[in-house]
């Protein structure tokens, strides 16, 4: 059976159009749960197979659990495909992830720390560990990795799909090297957007990929310190683009900086003594440019250039910093530098040249030696032979901030706060070098890649993304969902019982009338809902308020009544171990209450599936945390770049967001949920929602009290109660190729239609 929501259209929107056949971006929205991912795999898979020479699929999503679900679908429809055809065809994917996850070496694979596991595995498989083995020295290498050399890359794993658990049977070394032999790789959003890493994991692939961001909402949201700050847990809203092009200095990290630069001169020294011929083979390499020095690199580099221009890696080194000594006495005094700029009792926001300036006052230090620092540190790790890398990643960040800062004049701001709240006396200070504008991070892949498809079920408006990331599309569409039967109840609460209006907004969320009503509206809803109800604040610190309010005023009692209530924290093995917990009282009839934060990792991972989550309540409207500096300056920069206003940029980022708490009960066609947005603002900003989700919003269920709510919802529930099969949906919201055929045909009777009346 194939899902009909997107399909057809996808065929007509994607191939037609011309974001595969003449190339070109798409964004597309389509509701979470129905086939999105499949749709997406079979149309592109077909397309692929029907050309002599496949163009590569590159898959990117966001967490391992998307990762494993969409190498699960892939190898689902393969063996369809396999089975209409009557043979399996030459066909290979696979999916990436990080050595901690994927190491065969047994002494490595036991650490728990990713770090960790990272400076083993480097220690074991660097290029010049491998030319000490080569020499007759007694070092230790990995046998695994060692042994690739003998082996054909062709003939490493043979054709199929490979989830990350196939690979660790199969050997997952040969992972890297069977790329170019795949049709379709599925990874992180990092492996393609982070200049970090995507120079080591991608930099071969073709122009002519086809990359597709699934569950695309975030790729270019703000990173916002949210206000549990306050409470000593600082909380990042998840972001790549600008998170890869963004650094935080403390003073902590100063002055570990320091010390790695002192280890760097004994090493230099060591070196000078023992064979200063490396040193100098370097320096003539330096004065030719940068790309000729660090030809060849392995996976054992030390770091990448942090989206330099291209002519930048041609240029001679200046003379100043081709000498290793000369280098790091720069270094020292750059870190020494930041440390003085870190004394302040103020806030001090600037942008990148007027910092320059400042420097140059102060230290005579020049913006060109500095913007090649990220890649002459990179040069000298190598020559220097270093294993362990870890003591050096603060040295790292400041040669990264270095050059950083002397490369880009627009879309970067410095942040100095020198307290980590406003009513702090201790001094607690951090430089953000803070990244503004996201397309500057994404703007090399749409440049790369011919076709760059974006999706998500919750990217409303549509018409943002292109503008936020600076891309021209194709195609910009949102698709509805097909169903059988209305299996999501869809509703806005504005009241309580008592007729008193309920909202988050800061001047009332902590009244006791409306924290009241939420907690009716919470204790009416575990009352009738079945298995598993999640609840969403806006964030931590609203949550342990409530929390603490509702205790006091008997409501949690009544709650557990009915059901457990377990609760996210920002402890990622706390919250595993609550959400076991809860699938488990969800399982065995006890019923569970789960109360999260938007934003938070419940919201964006983790799939409340069938009996799992009938209920979603969202209290409050999610916005961010709008008195950060950061999300200040991005804000003003939006409005005098891209002529977005502020409140259109934070009302379209908190509906994204409340979107998406909503889809976490509703994964599947067979699935049903009530959806439950209580806040009285809601009902003016009820167009933002997807499509999907704004449609099935009936007018009477706009602006309900709690007991309104109830009864509505008691009705939906006796509805779904029902008896209702998979044949239910034949012909509906699930096709058989005979169903597809006829839709095929009423499509090219309506085309016919159409082009005997123009030539009338």
């Amino acid at each position: 059976m194939l899902r009909r929501p997107h399909v057809a259209g996808l065929v007509n929107g994607i191939c037609s159009s011309g974001t595969l056949d003449a190339g070109g971006h798409c964004v597309l929205e389509m509701p979470s749960g129905t086939g999105k991912t499949v749709s997406l795999l079979s149309l592109i898979v077909a397309y692929q197979q029907s050309f002599p020479e496949p163009r590569k699929l590159i898959y990117c999503s966001r967490t391992m659990s998307e990762i494993e679900k969409a190498l699960a679908e892939l190898k689902a429809l393969m063996a369809y495909r396999a089975q209409e055809l009557g043979h399996p065809e030459e066909f290979r994917a696979l999916g990436l992830t990080s050595r901690k996850n994927l190491c065969l070496h047994p002494a490595v694979k036991r650490e728990k720390s990713g770090n960790v596991v990272d400076a083993r595995c480097r220690s074991l498989t660097a290029g010049f560990v491998k030319e000490k083995k080569a020499r007759g020295e007694d070092v230790e290498v990995c046998v695994y990795h060692d042994n690739l050399d003998l082996l054909e890359p062709h003939n490493l794993i043979p054709p199929g799909v490979y989830t990350l658990d196939g690979l660790l049977r199969n050997g997952t070394l040969m992972s890297g090297r069977q790329m170019p032999f795949c049709n379709v790789i599925i990874y992180s959003y990092h492996y393609l957007l982070d200049p970090k890493i995507a120079e080591r994991v991608s930099k071969e692939l073709s122009k002519d990929c086809i990359v597709v961001f699934d569950e695309a909402h975030n790729i270019g949201e703000s990173i916002t310190p949210a206000p549990d700050a306050l409470f000593g847990l600082t909380i990042f809203a998840y972001n790549v683009c600008i998170e890869s092009l963004s650094i935080d200095l403390t003073e902590d990290s100063l002055r570990r900086a320091a010390r790695g630069a002192q280890n760097l001169e004994k090493r230099i020294v060591d070196l000078k003594s023992s064979d200063a011929t490396k040193l100098q083979n370097e320096y003539q390499k330096l004065v030719e440019g940068l790309r000729d020095v660090n030809e060849g690199r392995e996976e054992d580099s030390f770091m990448a250039n942090p989206v330099l221009p291209d002519d930048l890696l041609k240029e001679a080194v200046p003379g100043n910093i081709r000498r290793a000594e000369h280098f790091v006495a720069f270094l020292k005094r750059f870190v020494e530098y930041l440390k003085t700029r870190m004394k302040v009792l103020h806030v001090i926001s600037e942008t990148p040249a007027s910092f320059l300036q400042h420097l140059k006052d102060l230290t005579f230090i020049e913006r060109k030696p500095l913007r090649f620092c990220a890649e002459r540190l990179t040069s000298l790790v190598r020559t220097l032979e270093l294993a362990n890398l870890e003591d050096y990643q603060p040295l790292q960040e400041v040669a990264t901030f270095a050059t950083l800062v002397a490369t880009y004049d627009k879309g970067f701001l410095l942040i100095l706060e020198p307290f980590e709240t406003e009513g702090a006396t201790v001094a607690n200070p951090v430089l953000h070098l803070t990244c503004l504008d996201a397309s500057i991070a994404i703007k090399p892949v749409f440049d790369r890649f011919s076709s760059v498809v974006i999706t998500s079920g919750t990217i409303s408006p549509l018409e943002m993304y292109p503008k936020m990331l600076q891309f021209n599309t194709v195609v910009q569409e949102s698709y509805t969902m097909t169903l059988a039967r209305k299996s999501f109840l869809p509703m806005i609460v504005t009241r309580g019982s008592d007729q008193v209006a309920i909202s988050s907004r800061f001047e009332i969320r902590n009244e006791p009338s409306v924290v009241r009503n939420y907690g009716s509206l919470l204790i009416e809803f575990s009352k009738i809902t079945p298995d598993g109800m999640v609840v969403f604040f806006p964030s931590y610190l609203y949550m342990e308020s409530i929390i603490s309010m509702w205790q006091g005023m008997g409501i949690l009692d009544e709650v557990w009544k009915y059901k457990l209530i377990l609760v996210e924290t920002p402890d990622s093995q706390e919250t595993s171990l609550a959400l076991e917990t809860y699938r488990t009282a969800c399982c065995n009839g006890r019923g569970a209450v789960m109360l999260c934060v938007a934003r938070g990792k419940v919201s964006e991972g983790i799939d409340f599936d069938h009996h799992y989550g009938r209920t979603v309540l969202c209290i409050g409207v999610p916005f961010q945390y709008t008195e950060s500096r950061i999300l200040k300056a991005r804000l003003e920069f939006l409005r005098d770049n891209y002529q977005i206003k502020e409140n259109d940029f934070l009302s379209f980022d908190a509906m994204r967001h409340a979107a998406q708490c909503l889809g976490r009960v509703l994964r599947g066609k067979d699935d049903y949920g009530i959806m439950v947005l209580a806040d009285k603002r809601f009902g003016k900003k009820r167009a933002q929602l997807p499509k999907w989700i704004n449609g099935a919003v009936m007018e009477s269920n706009t602006n309900l009290s709690t007991d309104m709510a109830v009864a509505v919802a008691k009705k939906f529930l006796r509805t779904m109660a029902q008896p209702f099969t998979a044949r239910d949906q034949d012909g509906i919201s699930t096709w058989s190729i005979k169903d597809l055929e006829n839709h095929q045909k009423k499509l090219q009777g309506e085309e016919d239609t159409l082009m005997a009346g123009q030539d009338v």
